[in-house]
């Protein structure tokens, strides 16, 4: 008996111990559990919550999933600009769409819109869809669904799953020139800092190529740096356009003074001959003030040669002449023949001058 209800004691204390262990340890286990399920549920939230604001534009059409997608295509892309509403952007051939059709998962497939701008989805006849936002097209697709006879009551809904290669092309004076990847009209102004802003010496005269037509004329666009020009603010470029940034005007100002090259001319593109000889720290002492010499190109390849008398002008007894661009000053020296006395040798030494600018 004695040994019997040892073996009994023995066996009653097992499960006991081994559930005392389990209730020992069962804190600690679900401390482990709990962390890595609170890191994912707190995850989740901020999931949420960014496609619940990114998508407060038109929830009903997924426009928060297509904002999403639209960023993930314009990530490693280099330059890009995304629109303040998605719900706003409208389909343009070549987009990827992603047509949901409820309980219908033979038609719920992505779709690309061809080149005409038309989308054709199985046994339906093809419906243009450019132009149109996401919620217009799931509005247009259930009724062609219905008078094909595919569907009784259909229920679609349309995202933007991948938007076609829609940019700006920026050439000319820019950091760096290329294409700006664009889904929207965008002002110039976005555009331009996405290529890294203008030079130091780019002009003020910007042009616009409306559409990839590289024989359609070209708008003239004035553009300033000033924050207050409003007319450069409401200059507008889509997808497809290219925006050329010329080179400001320039002169070049070279002999006997004191810092010769090349010097950016104002913002109104104005500047004289005293103006031009100021920037370039003056004349030296040894300077034929009175035999200055203005070079100048014309577009049919004439070279014009004037004379000027820097004495005169500081007297105030002969207007300063009005440069243009890619005028050359040409100060000799006095005491000895000056070598650059040929018209092409100072256009040829133009060439090679450095340019200077104020800004």
């Amino acid at each position: 008996m004695g040994t019997m209800w040892r073996n009994t004691t023995v066996k009653s204390r097992l499960p006991l111990k081994r559930g005392s262990m389990f209730m020992l340890f069962l804190p600690l286990l679900t401390l482990v559990v709990s962390v890595p399920a609170l890191a994912q549920l707190n995850a989740a939230s901020g999931s949420l919550q960014g496609a619940s604001s990114a998508g407060s534009g038109g929830a009903a059409s997924g426009s928060g999933s297509s904002a999403a997608k639209a960023g993930a295509v314009g990530q490693g892309t280099g330059p890009f600009i995304l629109p303040k509403d998605f719900s706003e952007l409208r389909v343009e051939p070549g987009d990827l769409l992603s047509v949901n059709v409820f309980d219908v998962p033979e038609l719920s497939d992505a779709y690309r819109v061809d080149p005409a701008g038309d989308l054709a989805l199985p046994f339906c006849d093809k419906v243009k869809v450019q132009g149109l936002t996401s919620q217009e097209v799931a509005k247009l697709l259930e009724p062609t669904l219905k008078d094909n006879q595919v569907l009784t009551r259909p229920q679609v809904n349309v995202d933007v799953q991948q938007y076609a290669g829609h940019y700006v092309t920026v050439l000319g004076e820019v950091i760096s020139p290329g294409r700006v990847t664009v889904i929207a009209p965008t002002k110039l102004s976005d555009v331009l800092a996405q290529a890294g802003g203008l030079t130091a010496i780019a002009g003020t005269r910007i042009k616009i190529r409306r559409g990839a037509d590289e024989s359609a004329p070209e708008e003239d666009a004035p553009y300033s740096r000033s924050e207050s020009n409003q007319q450069a603010g409401s200059i507008v470029v889509r997808p497809g356009d290219t925006v050329i940034v010329p080179r400001t005007g320039i002169v070049y100002v070279l002999g006997a003074v004191y810092h010769p090259g090349g010097y950016v001319m104002q913002e109104d593109g104005k500047l004289n001959v005293a103006e031009a000889l100021a920037l370039s720290g003056g004349t030296m002492l040894t300077a034929r003030t009175n035999a200055l010499r203005v070079v100048r190109r014309n577009t049919d390849g004439t070279v014009l040669d004037f004379e000027l008398s820097y004495d005169r002008i500081a007297k105030g007894t002969q207007t300063p002449l009005e440069l243009q661009a890619q005028d050359i000053v040409y100060v000799p020296m006095d005491k000895w023949k000056a070598t650059l006395t040929d018209a092409t040798a100072i256009i040829s030494a133009a060439t090679s001058a450095a340019i200077y600018t104020s800004r």
